[in-house]
């Protein structure tokens, strides 16, 4: 089974008075390469959440995006209850004459430094918990995108190593055929010089010539390169990198009968060859 390395899942998770939502999405690179961005008061799980997108989503253009969304306003300041108390015991120790009633102490003591604690010291348990959920839910979504994308890319390429095995099929039942063109062709050669031979000379001559552009060894590693893509392609985990290796040896191969050919039908065939080939590697770009 292949995956595509582009994706796309967005989740959405209420908890708490809070609505958390992740989007991701992804792209084709040699390696992971994320961007996360979070709310400033969740930056500390930054590093975590990019180890759990690299264990999940292996490689590629990653983009993490988390809103967090409180339902009802809330302040997040706080009564630093222990300082207002004390403020309020030295403003009690002052003249009684200076203030009418009680609720102008409180008032004052409200007023000075440290009554009120505007940030939170530690992220909450529950939303760090929310956080990690919702991106498992994003997670589930893309790697599903990312499967459902593989499919389509692996008819893709048994369609085209289908088209390359019928096409060696093709530089098969050509060889004979170019075989003995190019003994024709040297014979006739050898007949406009209107020299006389040694026709034993003439037929080692022509074994050496012919075997220097023999292609046995190339159809063989084709057929065998072609037939260990088809099974690398149906193992059971996405293996871009091995995929593109294979690749690699059937255009070396293709290449090596195409230098060697020196006949016109094998070398259009080669060609087509050529043509199927670069719709694979254009393809296996994708291919996690």
């Amino acid at each position: 089974m292949i995956q595509s390395m582009t994706g796309y899942g967005k989740s959405k998770l209420e908890v708490a008075g809070k609505t958390f939502v992740a989007e991701l999405k992804s792209l084709n690179s040699k390696h992971l390469d994320a961007n996360v961005r979070l709310p400033s008061e969740f930056r500390e799980l930054e590093l975590p959440l990019r180890n759990r997108l690299s264990k999940a989503l292996g490689r590629g253009k990653v983009d993490l995006s988390l809103q967090v969304e409180k339902h009802e306003a809330e302040s997040s300041a706080k009564i630093n209850i222990k300082v207002v108390e004390n403020y309020l015991t030295q403003l009690k120790q002052l003249p009684v004459t200076t203030f009418k009633d009680d609720s102008r102490l409180l008032q004052i003591a409200m007023s000075m430094p440290n009554a009120l604690s505007s940030e939170k010291n530690e992220l909450e348990k529950e939303d760090s918990e929310a956080v990690y959920k919702v991106l498992e839910m994003a997670l589930e979504q893309i790697n599903q995108f990312r499967t459902d994308e593989g499919e389509v890319l692996k008819k893709d390429f048994e369609l085209r190593i289908n088209n390359l095995t019928e096409l060696l099929l093709k530089v098969k039942d050509i060889d004979p055929e170019r075989i003995a063109h190019v003994k024709s062709r040297l014979r006739k050669g050898i007949e406009d010089l209107k020299e006389k031979v040694d026709e034993n000379r003439f037929e080692q001559e022509l074994i050496y010539y012919i075997e220097k552009y023999d292609i046995t060894e190339e159809k063989t590693r084709l057929d065998n390169h072609l037939a260990y893509f088809n099974k690398a392609l149906n193992s059971s985990d996405s293996n871009g990198r091995k995929l593109n290796f294979i690749c690699q040896e059937i255009g070396r191969e293709i290449n090596t009968i195409g230098s060697k050919s020196n006949f016109a039908p094998m070398q259009k065939a080669v060609v087509q060859m050529k043509d199927e080939l670069e719709k694979i590697k254009e393809q296996l770009l994708n291919v996690l």
